[in-house]
């Protein structure tokens, strides 16, 4: 048996992260995973509504 050098593990490394980085970005733009990136998409515009709720709120705290 021939011992393995550096350059070869270096060569399955580098397959071996290629494949681990093709798996997650399969996995992130499957089909089951739209309806996730849809609510993480719209995370920015949810927070505006929850601080005009939060203002309106103190707003009438204050007048009573």
């Amino acid at each position: 048996m021939i011992p393995m050098d550096i350059n070869e593990f270096r060569g399955f490394h580098t397959l071996l992260v290629m494949a681990a980085f093709l798996g997650i970005i399969w996995w992130a733009y499957s089909a089951h995973r739209k309806k996730a990136n849809d609510e993480a998409a719209h995370l920015p515009f949810d927070d505006d509504e929850v601080e005009k709720r939060t203002l309106e709120q103190e707003k009438t705290e204050k007048k009573q």
